[in-house]
């Protein structure tokens, strides 16, 4: 047994405040996307363009995370997590407002981009403040409290947002930016007074360089798996999915509900992932993670009807479960608590953007040329490669359980 796994629950501190309010907010922010997710294709269809250009504004928004992340990553160790979290919403909530007002579809492209700026931003800032303030013996505990406060949120919202989009598809934007105007206020005063960053005058230590963490195989392991991650679960699953279950079932109400099915098993998989990531260690978690990613993408083109392609979303969705917060804590044990890492996990967070991005569009190239076969057996295979770096990684929880 690990040293970690010999730690008992009554040992392990609890969550601070200032991570309770991330996670609140992250709740909100969440809700907020999901808002304008229903009706954004549509909105952008209005300006009389084609369902290509309408893809390019729902994609423009994840390319622009992409594209800035590294500089996201700069100015978190340059200025701090705090004030960049707050400018990345401010700058989220004001792109989208104006997105409300938008006359034409480049106007529409342009607030979108922004959005993509600020979205990086509050994301690689908030990793670095989780990474900051989560004691090492909950790292995964927190990682899942903040993932499930995002997957819920980000199942609630469009529901609100269909119903918002009956007044006017200019009316979700309007409650977005309102509510992550009010989401910003709220961090920035429960937080105020937190010291957030290190104090130089305590530590030697410089801020970590992606040059430092690749050298450590966990790290190494963790950005080869988080691109095989956003490839799957946030790329081929919520884009082509979807159109999978339409083509099979015949029915378009089919991708509602595999959708749906898929966050619930992911849902219920982060009730326990984090603690087991706490007390068995991060690796084994990935790995089975992985595992069950590969199996039900991989089999996901052999499936001849509803059901099952919802019995193999469902393990799909676990997979995700277990793998994303262990992967995370892992990326947060290699930084530490004492030096700030906003390069680094401006990196990892990179890696996973690429795979969801480049995911659907590769897997979609497959799927028209080859079939939906081959394109799901090449989204398990990009799985099932990512395990191979994971057998030779080293464990970090048992270096911080002491």
């Amino acid at each position: 047994m690990s040293t970690s796994a010999a730690v008992t629950q009554q040992e392990r501190p609890p969550v601070p405040i200032e991570i309770k309010v991330l996670v609140a907010a992250a709740f909100v922010i969440a809700i907020g996307f999901g808002l304008i997710s229903p009706v954004l294709p549509q909105f952008a269809q209005s300006f009389d363009v084609g369902v290509t250009a309408a893809s390019v504004i729902v994609s423009a928004f994840a390319f622009f995370r992409l594209l800035f992340a590294p500089a996201g990553g700069s100015l978190v160790t340059r200025l701090g997590e705090r004030p960049v979290y707050l400018l990345g919403l401010v700058i989220v909530a004001v792109s989208t407002g104006a997105s409300a007002f938008a006359q034409n579809y480049w106007q529409l492209l342009l607030f979108r981009s922004l959005g993509g700026i600020g979205s990086t931003m509050f994301t690689v800032s908030a990793m670095a403040l989780l990474v900051r303030m989560a004691p090492p013996l909950i790292r995964g505990r927190v990682s899942s409290m903040y993932g499930s406060a995002f997957l819920i949120g980000g199942v609630i919202g469009p529901v609100i947002g269909g119903a918002l989009g009956e007044l006017g598809m200019r009316v979700p934007f309007v409650v977005y930016g309102v509510a992550l105007l009010i989401a910003a206020a709220f961090v920035g005063i429960m937080l105020r007074g937190t010291p957030l960053r290190v104090d130089p005058t305590q530590t030697t230590l410089a801020p970590m360089t992606v040059r430092e963490a690749v050298q450590d195989s966990a790290y190494r392991s963790a950005m080869v798996s988080a691109f095989a991650n956003g490839w799957t679960n946030f790329g081929v699953r919520v884009a082509i999915l979807p159109l999978f279950a339409v083509a099979v079932v015949g029915e378009t109400w089919a991708a509602g509900v595999v959708l749906a099915a898929g966050a619930a098993a992911t849902a219920i998989a982060l009730q326990f992932s984090g603690r087991l990531a706490d007390t068995l260690g991060r690796r084994r978690p990935i790995l089975v993670g992985l595992a069950l990613s590969a199996v039900g993408m991989g089999a996901m083109g052999l499936a001849g009807g509803l059901v099952a392609i919802i019995a193999l979303t469902i393990v799909l969705g676990v997979g995700s479960g277990l793998l994303n917060p262990a992967q995370q804590a892992t990326v947060a044990d290699v930084v530490g608590n004492g030096r700030s890492g906003g390069k680094v996990l401006a990196a990892f967070q990179m890696c996973q953007d690429a795979g969801g991005i480049g995911g659907p569009v590769a897997i979609g190239a497959v799927a028209d040329i080859w079939g939906w076969q081959w394109a799901f057996a090449l989204s398990g295979l990009i799985s099932a490669v990512a395990i191979i770096p994971w057998l030779q990684a080293r464990e970090t929880l048992h270096l911080h359980a002491g």
